[in-house]
């Protein structure tokens, strides 16, 4: 991974749209460099996907949550995949504290939140778990700055 990678990673990330050509011309290399780049930044993994980025309120997710799980420690593995096959939850960290687990959703309303969390309590081996409720998103956006 070099300077050009990060540039052109820079640029996918702030429109995934752009075709090879357009990216070569910004960066003034080959459109050839720029396929095998993008290439082989897929093969290993380094790009997972692409998709676009949603307003998340507008599609009637207007309830985020921020939910802390505490586990019994062999089967906090099991907990993470088992909650991460959810469709409403957007992130999964495995962590260090009070809490083994935190986990990121969306939800429609309390009662969509509220059917999650017992959900949540019913999964063998959770002992309990601390939801707080976004009040307001200030940032929310996984796209990292590459560019120095």
């Amino acid at each position: 991974m070099d300077e050009l990678d990060r540039r052109i990673l820079a640029l996918l990330q702030k429109n995934a749209r752009l075709s090879y050509r357009e990216i070569a011309r910004e960066l003034k290399v080959a459109v050839g460099t720029v396929y095998n780049r993008v290439k082989r930044m897929e093969e290993t993994g380094v790009i997972r996907g692409y998709t676009p980025i949603l307003d998340y309120e507008k599609l009637g997710f207007g309830l985020t949550a921020v939910i802390g799980v505490k586990a019994q420690g062999r089967k906090i593995v099991e907990i993470e995949r088992e909650i991460a096959k959810s469709d409403r939850v957007m992130l999964v960290y495995d962590t260090t504290g009070e809490y083994d687990i935190f986990v990121v959703a969306k939800f429609r309303d309390r009662a969509d939140m509220n059917s999650f969390v017992k959900w949540l309590l019913s999964l063998e081996g959770v002992e309990k778990t601390n939801t707080s409720v976004a009040m307001q998103v200030v940032k929310e956006d996984t796209r990292l700055g590459l560019e120095d």
